[in-house]
């Protein structure tokens, strides 16, 4: 089985900080390419940072350059994402994803549909 488990989401006011955390269980995730994505109800789950297969590279999508931050800590099978200056049109359901790639080398992927498992999200509300 493959769990991830979500965790720091909640309540905070504009401008905080919040980081969030992904933890894998039952494995490691040097075969893994990771990301976290959002999404609002009613709308297109969106996109914000990945990292390559065993973290060689990361990207964070051009909506939350510079405010939002992917990495891992591969001893703790765990993937985070920290963010900064935090506004209330980021409050949304917060998740992780997977991709399987025992195969590849690396690549990074931008579509949820690329990715195999995903967490159940965390809630992010911004009030202003």
């Amino acid at each position: 089985q493959v769990q991830l488990v979500e965790s720091g989401g909640g309540l905070v006011q504009s401008g905080d900080s919040l980081r969030l955390s992904c933890v894998a269980s039952g494995r490691t995730l040097n075969r893994y390419g990771m990301a976290w994505f959002r999404q609002v109800p009613g709308k297109e789950r969106e996109f914000l940072a990945a990292l390559s297969k065993s973290g060689g590279s990361a990207q964070s999508a051009d909506s939350v350059a510079g405010r939002f931050t992917i990495s891992t800590d591969s001893a703790k099978n765990t993937i985070y994402l920290q963010m900064i200056s935090l506004k209330p049109e980021d409050t949304a359901v917060y998740y992780c994803a997977e991709k399987d790639m025992p195969y590849a080398s690396g690549g990074i992927y931008y579509t949820g549909t690329d990715y195999d498992y995903w967490g159940q999200g965390t809630q992010v509300t911004v009030s202003s």
